[in-house]
């Protein structure tokens, strides 16, 4: 992480609650690449993870972040980022990722719409 915030062109996120911001849920670092937004880091906090997790869809939560600013950068919610091998299924299967060479995959347009609608309800894509 430390890596992370050394870099100026890595932005570093963190996901909290309203009730409690001093928490940290999970953390992502993003980085402009001027067409897309590149994922380089996302991460659950121990507390989010397996089935004893506190909160369910907080990397999904960081995700729809990602894309819902690659939409207001005007790159059509495409975001990629380099998979973990046995998470590219689940990538697939949960965020609507492809692959497009190796572990690198990315998020397209209407899947990135669909997480950032279901995840900022508030988010309105014909104002942008």
């Amino acid at each position: 992480m430390a890596t992370e915030l050394k870099d100026n062109a890595k932005q570093v996120y963190k996901l909290t609650t309203i009730n409690n911001p001093q928490i940290i849920h999970g953390l992502t670092s993003l980085t402009d690449k001027t067409d897309h937004i590149f994922m380089d880091l996302i991460e659950n906090a121990k507390f989010n993870k397996g089935k004893q997790k506190l909160y369910n869809g907080v990397a999904g939560n960081l995700v729809a972040f990602a894309c819902k600013m690659s939409f207001e950068l005007k790159y059509d919610g495409v975001v990629s980022f380099i998979a973990k091998t046995q998470l590219i299924d689940h990538y697939s299967n949960t965020l609507g990722a492809q692959l497009f060479g190796g572990n690198r995959m990315y998020i397209d347009t209407k899947p990135a719409l669909r997480l950032v609608t279901k995840y900022f309800k508030d988010f309105n894509y014909d104002k942008l």
